[in-house]
Order: C-alpha cells, then structure tokens, then sequence
C-alpha cells in the first residue's frame, strides 16, 4: 500500500471511530477516543445551535403558534400552566428552587452523563450519544416548522428565570438561544434520555434515585418558570424516547446485542474480543 493510500486509510479509520467508538473501555486506556467524540460532539452541537437560530427572528408565527397551542390544550383541558405558576411565585425559594432545577438539571446533567457513560460503559455513550442526534435532528425540523413562543411572553406568566437568575445567562448565553423554540422541550426530553439511559447503566441506588426525580422535577420546572407549555414537555419526551429506540435499532445493527459485553477488560483483550465481535456480525 502506497503512502498515499496508507494516509487515506488512517483518516477513513479515524473518522470511522469517531463516529462508531470501541464499545469497551479497557482499564489501561480508559480515557481513548475522548478527543476525537469531544470534536464530533463540539461539531454536532454547533449544528443544533446554529440551525435552532434560523428561526429566532420567526414572531408573529411564534406567537401565532402559541396561541393555537393553547387553544389545542384548553380542548384537552390540561391548559394548567399559568395555575401552577401561580401556585408558587409569592414563594421565593420555591422559585429559586424550581429555576435552579431548570438550569442545573440540564446542560451539567447532559455533560456528566456523557462523560460518566464514556469512562464506565462506553457502549451506553455511543446509545445516548446518537439518541441525542436523531432527537435533536427531528427537534430541528419541528424549530424550522413551526415556531411557538413560550408562557413567559404571554400575558399573565412570570419570567422567573429572567427576572431572578444569573448563572442561566452563563450557560446559556442569550446570544445563542431562540427563544421562540418552545416545541418540543428537550429540557424535559434530554433529562428524560440522559436519566433513562443512566439507569439502565449502574446499579448505584443514589444514581438510580436521581434518575427516577430528575425528569418528574424538570417536568415541573419547565412549567413553574414559564419557559414552556404541557404540550412542550410531551412532545419533547416523546422525541426523546424515539431517539433512543432509533440509537437502540442502529446499535444493534452496527455493534450487535452487547448486553453480554458490558464488562472492562485489558486494552488488548478487549480489542481482540471487538474484532472477533464485529467479524460475526460482518459475517452474518
């Protein structure tokens, strides 16, 4: 094999790992592959961040949307939003606790998982991994499609996230979200999948525990700060469920059952064991 072709095989490899990674996670190496899924995922949420954008500027279809959402809800008579809110906003700290669940259960739980799941079961990584980009994808078309503002822009709704948080701002910058990308919520749908797939990989009864409360306190949160209508979370959850059967059938497809796999072994060990694992399912 020529130089050329040599180079050329090792960048398809790289790019091949990268977006399917070793399963394993071998105990001498078990931060391999960390620089190249970091890039892959830097990439995809520039995508998500810069596409979401295309319809920051979409207002009287947003608020069109918004109140077709709502009529949809008062037929279903779940239209509880501005109820619920106003359960707890003489409340402060109920307030401050329900923002600090809208924030801190969001983007920190999405970056531990991916992280936990990448050191301790990396085939969980790769599930969650490609749930989030085919959720995502599909919260992108319905972004473009069809805009709808969120509770805190109608009349009677509290901004209380706006009105009383900082740390949002930090990391979040208002610079790069939409604000008119209500439907679907993935801060309800993500924690769902990020939970879900968590507890399907330990058996840490705290972490278990977490990952039962974190989706019902989002659920709620997103609803106590006005940040997004029932319908929101529904749908989100729903994306997100789907998302992880799609990444559950490619995985199957591309890595087989690994259910009998999700031990750590030695770097080299586990290497032989993938290549024999992948030469049957070639072969099949």
């Amino acid at each position: 094999m020529t130089t050329d072709n040599k180079g050329k095989a090792k960048i398809v490899r790289s790019i091949r790992n990268a977006l399917a990674p070793h399963p394993f996670v071998a105990r001498d190496r078990p931060w391999s592959g960390f620089a190249s899924q970091a890039i892959v995922v830097a990439l995809m949420s520039l995508l998500y961040f810069g596409v979401r954008m295309v319809t920051k500027d979409s207002e009287i279809a947003a608020f069109a949307n918004a109140a077709n959402l709502i009529s949809f809800e008062q037929g279903l008579g779940i239209d509880v939003e501005s109820w619920l809110q106003n359960l707890i906003l003489d409340k402060h700290n109920i307030v401050t606790l329900f923002n600090w669940i809208y924030i801190w259960l969001h983007w920190p739980v999405i970056l531990f998982s991916m992280f936990y799941l990448f050191r301790y079961r990396r085939s969980h990584y790769i599930l969650f991994r490609n749930a989030m980009i085919i959720s995502g994808a599909i919260g992108l078309i319905i972004f473009m499609a069809y805009p709808v503002a969120p509770p805190r822009f109608m009349g009677g709704f509290e901004d209380t996230v706006g009105s009383f948080s900082t740390s949002y701002k930090i990391l979040q910058p208002p610079s790069i979200v939409n604000k008119y990308a209500a439907l679907p919520s993935f801060h309800v749908g993500w924690n769902v999948m990020a939970c879900t797939v968590l507890f399907k990989s330990t058996k840490f009864l705290p972490m278990r525990i977490f990952a039962v409360v974190s989706p019902l306190l989002m659920a709620f949160a997103v609803i106590f700060t006005a940040n997004h209508w029932v319908v929101d979370g529904i749908l989100g959850t729903a994306i997100a469920l789907f998302g992880i059967y799609g990444a559950q059938r490619f995985h199957t497809r591309t890595h087989g059952n690994l259910a009998s796999f999700e031990i750590e072994r030695e770097g080299a060990d586990s290497a032989a064991v993938w290549e024999a694992h992948t030469a049957t399912l070639t072969d099949a």
